[in-house]
């Protein structure tokens, strides 16, 4: 049976199974440890009456967390405009190849439409250079500044994913 990817924004009681991941997603990118306490920071700046920090969750078929999209109402000057920037997007090893990507990269676009934003941009480790391709295919359209590891995606051009499995 076919699982359809259950994308939702992060609760309360969320933010343990999240501080799990987001160490996981620090090893993955063999970054230095984090201080204690990241829940106690994230929580108010996640769940705040004018929160301007979201985190979109992706359920694997059985219910659980099992990756997130982290983004925050950034302002380009040159542009003159609002967009999302996606800071993260990570999936648990486990996750990895049953369309929850593609599904976390259309939740970040719906959001970013949703808040009246035309662009969501986000960076990518050189040594990753497949992640923006993965998730919006920009640099196929020629939207990624190779000088910054910066990606843009204009929504009025974004299409979506087939979330079908092969």
């Amino acid at each position: 049976m076919e699982h359809t990817p259950v994308i939702r924004r992060a609760r309360v009681g969320d933010l343990p199974r999240l501080v799990e991941l987001v160490h996981e997603h620090i090893a993955y990118e063999k970054s230095a440890p984090r201080p204690p306490g990241l829940a106690e920071r994230l929580g108010p700046q996640l769940f705040a009456e004018d929160a301007r920090l979201w985190v979109l969750l992706a359920e694997g078929p059985g219910g659980e967390v099992a990756g997130y999209a982290a983004c925050s109402a950034e302002f380009s000057f040159w542009d003159a405009q609002d967009y999302l920037h996606m800071d993260c997007l990570y999936l648990a090893e486990s996750a990895r190849g049953h369309g929850l990507g593609a599904a976390l990269a259309d939740g970040v676009a719906r959001l970013a439409r949703q808040l009246g934003m035309a662009e969501v941009q986000w960076q990518t480790p050189d040594w990753n250079p497949d992640a923006p391709d993965f998730y919006f295919w920009s640099r196929q359209r020629g939207n990624r500044d190779s000088d910054q590891g910066r990606c843009r995606e204009p929504l009025a051009l974004y299409r979506g994913h087939d979330h079908r499995s092969t």
